[in-house]
């Protein structure tokens, strides 16, 4: 049996660089080396990374690197918010730590190009004013 034209076996062989072996961590199947990833905090960290890295197309190695110190800073605020709730309030000094983890989290986040977004703008257009004032005329015309 003859192959198609423009099949696989019609085409030059394409020669590709041989990687060089690439490390856990490097490839993303770890976090950090010598940590069970199967942990509650890896687990969480990973899914925090996984979530900002979505809200970037084609992340650079520092971008990668900026969202994976972000996502420990999250994970971490995450754990002293933990810790406020179960003691029902928040000693001095672990509120200013609080503080300011979370002005480094926003930092981080910006250097990056995640960034808040302003309130969503829920005025009435006019058009809408206009359309509510007479469907109210319409229907006190409409009673006797």
């Amino acid at each position: 049996m003859e192959a198609a034209a423009n099949s696989s076996a019609d085409r030059a062989q394409v020669e590709r660089p041989k990687d060089r072996q690439k490390s856990r961590i490097t490839n993303g199947s770890a976090l950090l080396p010598g940590v069970d990833q199967r942990c509650a905090w890896v687990r969480r960290a990973k899914d925090v990374i996984a979530a900002h890295l979505s809200d970037i197309q084609n992340p650079t190695a520092a971008e990668r690197s900026i969202i994976r110190r972000a996502a420990v800073l999250t994970v971490e605020l995450e754990r002293l918010e933990a810790q406020f709730a179960v003691a029902g309030e928040a000693d001095p000094e672990t509120l200013d730590l609080y503080g300011r983890t979370s002005g480094n989290l926003r930092r981080l986040l910006e250097a990056v190009g995640i960034q808040r977004r302003d309130a969503r703008d829920i005025t009435p257009s006019l058009a809408d004013i206009i359309r509510a004032d007479r469907a109210a005329q319409h229907e006190q015309a409409a009673q006797p």
